[in-house]
């Protein structure tokens, strides 16, 4: 009991020293982050408005129709459209429930994988938005899939806490929120804990079902490099490291975002096969140019709409979930 108590004073009086300084090339690194960030809202902020203009496009041709038809026929193209708009309705509502059920039987049966929120303390505000935004696209790729994992949000306090309780429709969301740090949480199965670092000397070759896969909620770990590994190993609990070297040569270093570590098991999982895994996930301005011969599944800007998609779908979904609860 004294070792576990000193363990936790040690991690927080580590958690609550001050950000070390910069170096030139962490510097270019976080500018080269803050680029791509705002390059991304812009994306996004394009594919909304070009949404918005389709809509409108469809609307004015929809009114247009409607101008030039005799009242027999207004009567047919309303009736038509309603019976249209229902089916994509009730389509919609039936994927809906196909993947809560999927979402449900995960946590019976699903991969328990862990995102580690004890790091709030540790990232500004944008580095937070940014891990809430990764966390949103994570439970969306998640419920996607055909067969989930068992996700979990540990250590979900504080600002954390605070940001991820305001996305859309979070409250519902069909995963595990744990206030507590995963140690805790996972007491009596302390042996089945395994953190995810690139700094660990362990390769990981399989994901073992009765594992229990811990990822580190840190933006911009550079900073913060044999953090995760010292933790864990303070905890006196297991570490791996994805087998990237294995497979790819990364252009830096092989620290990846929460995304993509937990899109890259979840394509495990479905493949059982790390190399298909890894070029489906890990854009290529991360990779050496003699791995970009490879052909991707997914292309670098074709997986960012995909991300972007997401998050507008999300909002889109929230909405409708209130004019829904409206017109009830």
């Amino acid at each position: 009991m004294a070792d576990e108590e000193e363990v936790v004073v040690e991690v927080e009086q580590q958690q609550q020293q001050p950000c070390p300084p910069l170096s030139k090339n962490a510097q270019k690194k976080l500018l080269k982050q803050q680029r791509y960030e705002v390059k991304k809202a812009e994306k996004k902020a394009l594919l909304k408005e070009q949404k918005k203009r389709e809509g409108e496009r469809k609307r004015k041709e929809w009114e247009e129709k409607l101008a030039s038809a005799t009242e027999e026929e207004k009567q047919q193209l309303i009736e038509s459209r309603k019976c249209l708009r229902k089916e994509r309705m009730d389509q919609r509502s039936d994927e809906k429930g196909k993947k809560m059920q999927r979402l449900t039987n995960a946590k019976e049966n699903g991969q328990n994988v862990v995102i580690d929120l004890e790091f709030d303390n540790l990232m500004n505000s944008s580095e937070l938005h940014s891990l809430v935004q990764q966390i949103m696209y994570c439970y969306a790729v998640n419920g996607r899939c055909s067969s989930p994992a068992h996700l979990w949000l540990t250590g979900c306090q504080g600002e954390m806490q605070a940001q991820l309780q305001r996305l859309p429709g979070f409250d519902k969301w069909v995963i595990e929120k744990e206030n507590r740090p995963y140690i805790e949480a996972f007491e009596d199965q302390k042996e089945r804990l395994v953190y995810l670092t690139a700094d660990s000397e362990t390769t990981l070759d399989v994901l073992d079902p009765k594992h229990i896969y811990i990822i580190g909620g840190l933006v911009d770990r550079n900073r913060w490099k044999g953090l995760t590994k010292k933790k864990a190993e303070d905890q006196g609990i297991q570490t791996a490291k994805l087998p990237i070297g294995t497979y790819l040569k990364m252009s830096s270093s092989q620290v990846l975002t929460v995304n993509q570590v937990v899109e890259i098991l979840l394509k495990y999982l479905e493949t059982g096969d790390w190399k298909t895994s890894f070029f489906a996930v890990i854009p290529q301005r991360k990779r050496c140019e003699g791995d970009n011969d490879i052909e991707d599944t997914e292309g670098n800007d074709d997986h960012e709409k995909k991300i972007i998609d997401i998050e507008l779908e999300e909002e889109k979904d929230d909405q409708e979930s209130k004019r829904q609860c409206i017109e009830s």
